[in-house]
């Protein structure tokens, strides 16, 4: 029991290590010894063990938070559809920011947990953990199925639910990275009702011509 017991703390120590580095100075910037280090794991191949490899670590800091983000997102959709208000985008504005922004108040993580995502979505090709692209058990997923109706075609072919995502997350990242760890009620009611505007913005006449013109949107992110 002991000798498991203390394989669980170096796991676990090795996750909060990279949580913190990985927000700290991106996840392709910190070596896989440094967070050994940081972790003060004894065994230099203690990720390869625990993880196999640096992706097997993201996962794993990933892991951490997103069954809490889920449930508070998947609650906020039951409600959304038991109350009726198939026609209102800000109620599945707030399903999409609310399960993120209590991440502010979690003291173990969950402020790094939000500058890691900010990260993923924000690379030149933008990463979506989880299985929110293709598994409708998958809150995100089905946080995008009920906005699609809601949207003008064009909306949706320019992939403004994918933009309403990263503009969340970035901004969540950006308030805890300015020290501001906590879901004040105006900052979340605001970027709420940013997120609405977001996705209820009409494409515009010149963005049409573009469209009809110009390069196709770009594809949509990987998982």
């Amino acid at each position: 029991m002991a000798r498991n017991g203390a394989k669980a703390d170096v796991r676990e120590r090795l996750v909060a290590a990279a949580e913190t580095l990985f927000a700290g100075a991106g996840v392709d910037a910190v070596s896989l010894r440094e967070i050994n280090a940081a972790a003060g794991a004894g065994n230099a191949s203690a990720i390869q063990y625990y993880f196999g490899d640096r992706a097997g670590l993201l996962r794993a800091v990933l892991a951490k938070h997103h069954p809490t983000v889920e449930s508070r997102r998947h609650a906020l959709l039951d409600q959304y559809e038991a109350d009726g208000r198939s026609g209102d985008l800000r109620p599945l504005a707030a399903a999409l920011v609310r399960p993120l922004a209590a991440e502010l108040d979690d003291p173990d993580g969950g402020p790094g947990y939000l500058q890691i995502l900010a990260d993923l979505v924000n690379r030149p090709r933008p990463v979506l953990p989880g299985a929110s692209t293709d598994d409708p058990a998958d809150s995100t997923y089905r946080w995008r199925m009920l906005v699609e109706p809601l949207l003008a075609p064009d909306a949706v072919r320019l992939h403004r639910r994918f933009v309403a995502i990263r503009f969340t997350m970035t901004e969540l990242a950006r308030r805890s990275r300015d020290g501001h760890t906590s879901e004040t009620p105006f900052f979340v009611s605001h970027l709420i009702d940013l997120v609405v505007a977001l996705l209820a913005a009409p494409v515009s006449d010149e963005t049409h011509r573009q469209i009809r013109n110009g390069p196709k949107p770009a594809r949509r992110p990987r998982r």
